[in-house]
């Protein structure tokens, strides 16, 4: 099982690992800071012992991570039981542990204005983080009254907090204030590292409704 440390802090942008398997370009680490695709956060970018990482997998089910298979863009020459150095993209990182806890935020404020709703879809990019449901009313009157209640909100800077399962090591919770969900993503520790953001309406089909996310600041 692959040690999380990206759990632990997720501020590391670089650490020491053992490699445990090889196999041609794809191998695993003891430990690791280098996210994988999970809970619709995109993987990060970096590097394993110089060797740029162009894939990253997760293994485990939906709401946890056990491995983790990195896919280099070359086979190593490094062996099981070397010692690697692991770095990641700093500023990549920081920007997918803001708009991850972002995207929470939204849904919760989401869900206050109009009721519960049936998610079918999410994506937390770099650049922006995409929430999809069904609903069949527009959204052009409330979108700025939820983002100006989730930007005031972010600046009050609230506590995040992020939490191993009591009864389940490898599931995750993500918690503010009153809200609470599983995610075994990146977060910051306060709502006020977010900034400000923006949020646009997505028509993606009758009944459908895609809500973006963008930060501004």
């Amino acid at each position: 099982m692959t040690k999380k440390l990206f759990w632990q802090n997720p501020y590391l942008t670089e650490c020491k690992a053992k490699v445990v398997s090889i196999a041609g370009n794809k191998v695993k680490l003891d430990q690791t800071i280098f996210f994988a695709f999970s809970g619709g956060q995109e993987s990060d970018h970096g590097t394993i012992g110089g060797i740029n990482v162009i894939s990253a997998v997760k293994q485990g089910d939906k709401e946890s991570i056990l491995d983790i298979e990195y896919e280099l863009e070359k086979e190593p020459d490094f062996k099981v039981g070397d010692e690697v150095v692991v770095k990641i993209n700093g500023e990549r990182r920081e920007k997918l542990r803001k708009i991850h806890s972002a995207a929470h935020i939204v849904y919760y404020f989401v869900i206050e204005k109009l009721g519960k709703l049936k998610i079918i879809g999410s994506n937390i990019a770099e650049e922006k983080a995409r929430i999809d449901f069904l609903y069949d009313q527009p959204l052009n009157d409330v979108l700025p009254e939820i983002q100006d209640k989730v930007n005031k909100f972010l600046q009050e800077n609230h506590a995040i907090i992020t939490k191993d399962d009591e009864q389940k090591p490898n599931l995750r919770w993500w918690n503010c204030e009153e809200w609470e969900m599983p995610c075994g993503g990146t977060h910051p520790k306060s709502t006020g590292e977010i900034g400000n953001l923006e949020l646009q309406r997505k028509n993606i089909g009758s009944g459908k409704k895609r809500i973006e996310i963008r930060l501004t600041s």
